[in-house]
Formats: structure tokens, C-alpha cells, sequence
């Protein structure tokens, strides 16, 4: 399995002086953490669309292999409620494109008084590309049933696993891919190599993990660091 590990942003100035250099400049930081971790989860993407010339100067900054994971726009989960009313979510898919191979899974985040409704999920289910790979975060519990799961599992769409404070959703395979989102404030080393062996338990071929980046700590990249060092084999003598 391919396990892509990485935090929710990068450009946080918190992080100076343990995952960044103290003196690193903010146009520096994507480059370093590249160097670092091997993806990243872009949430400002829910509140505006990143200009393609910004997406080019991502990619260009990064090696081959990494990607990013944006979060589609909130006028397709929240405003629209996964409904094709405006064509925002063609508009957000040709948008992101740009970043080529280096253009991870999408998120898509629904909002919690959003609840289950399956000719709704089944029509967007049918607008998205079946060569695009969509995640969807469910935060309302009439979601978690066995004929969403079967609908998610028809058009090879994640369901977004999320361990928080407050609780965790399902850990439902549901594609041949898989998507965690570890919100919790913080990761003894003992939950971290906990999930390191659900993770690896799982059926899928790769997988998408992002720590809670913590704007006041550099607690998430280490978190991110420490889970990514725990999933990857030993190099051989």
C-alpha cells in the first residue's frame, strides 16, 4: 500500500524553529515541506479556488510524487448541498486540473445539518468524473449505512474516516483508496502506531492521512512525521 502522510496546510509560522528552520522564509516553506512530508491538505480551497498561476507555482515547488488534496468549494457541499444548481462542480474540477499528476484526491465536506439523502448523493455521484478521485466527509450520522457505503463503493468514492476530540466516524472501506483525516489535539506515540496498524490493515492500495496542523504548535507536523516514519519499512542493509 502507498501511504501518503501530510498535515491540513503548511505555511504556518508557528512552526519555526522545530519542523522549519527558524530563519526560513514563508515563499520557502511549501519547498521544505515537501522535503518532509510526501502530501498536503489544502483547506482554503472550501472558501475560494486558488488561482491556476498560484497551483503552477505549488507544483513547481515540489517533487515528483507529492500532492495536494484541496477541499472542493463550499458552494458544492454547503450552499448547493451536492446539487448541480450553478455548475460549480465542473468549474472547481477544471480549475484544480492544472496541478496535473501532483493534483491528489478531492475533498468534499458536508455540513452537519446535512442529513442522509440518497437521490441527492446518487446524482452527484453521477457528475463526478469516474477517473477523478473524490473523498466525501459525512458529519451528520444518518449517513453511516450499509446503502451509502454500497453507493460509495459502486463509483470507488472514500468515505472520509475522522478521529477528533469529540468522537470518530466510521472506518468503512468503501475504494480501492482510502482517506483519514486525525483531528485530535494531540497523538501519544502508543494511538500513533495504533492507527499505523489499522492503516495497514486496511484493503487498499494507497491512502490519504492528514494531521490537524494546530496553527499554535508544530504538534501536527511531528505527529505526521513520527506516523509517516512508523508506515514506512526499514531501508535494507
Amino acid at each position: 500500500m502507498n501511504i501518503l502522510v501530510g498535515t491540513s496546510g503548511w505555511s504556518y509560522k508557528e512552526w519555526k524553529g522545530s519542523f522549519y528552520p527558524a530563519d526560513l522564509r514563508a515563499d520557502d516553506m511549501l519547498r521544505h515541506y515537501a522535503t518532509r512530508l510526501p502530501a498536503v491538505e489544502i483547506n482554503n480551497s472550501f472558501y475560494r479556488i486558488p488561482k491556476e498561476k498560484v497551483l503552477l507555482e505549488w507544483a513547481e515547488q515540489t517533487p515528483a510524487g507529492f500532492r495536494f488534496v484541496l477541499k472542493a468549494s463550499r458552494r458544492i457541499t454547503h450552499i448547493s448541498r451536492l446539487a448541480d444548481e450553478d455548475g460549480s462542480l465542473a468549474y472547481f474540477l477544471r480549475t484544480v486540473n492544472v496541478l496535473g499528476e501532483k493534483l491528489g484526491p478531492t475533498l468534499f465536506q458536508c455540513p452537519p445539518s446535512f442529513k442522509k439523502d440518497m437521490a441527492r448523493l446518487s446524482d452527484f455521484l453521477g457528475r463526478v468524473p469516474r477517473t477523478w478521485r473524490a473523498a466525501l466527509e459525512f458529519r451528520h450520522a444518518s449517513w453511516f449505512d450499509d446503502d451509502v457505503y454500497q453507493a460509495l463503493r459502486a463509483h470507488d468514492v472514500a468515505l472520509v474516516a475522522v478521529d477528533e476530540d469529540e468522537g470518530a466516524t466510521p472506518l468503512v472501506p468503501t475504494a480501492s483508496w482510502g482517506y483519514l483525516r486525525l483531528r485530535r489535539t494531540g497523538y501519544a506515540d502508543d494511538a500513533l502506531q495504533s492507527w499505523a496498524g489499522r492503516i495497514e490493515g486496511q484493503p487498499w492500495k494507497e491512502a490519504f492521512v492528514f494531521l490537524k496542523h494546530e496553527e499554535d504548535s508544530a504538534a501536527g507536523p511531528a505527529s505526521a512525521t513520527r506516523l509517516l516514519a512508523l508506515l514506512t519499512p526499514p531501508a535494507s542493509s
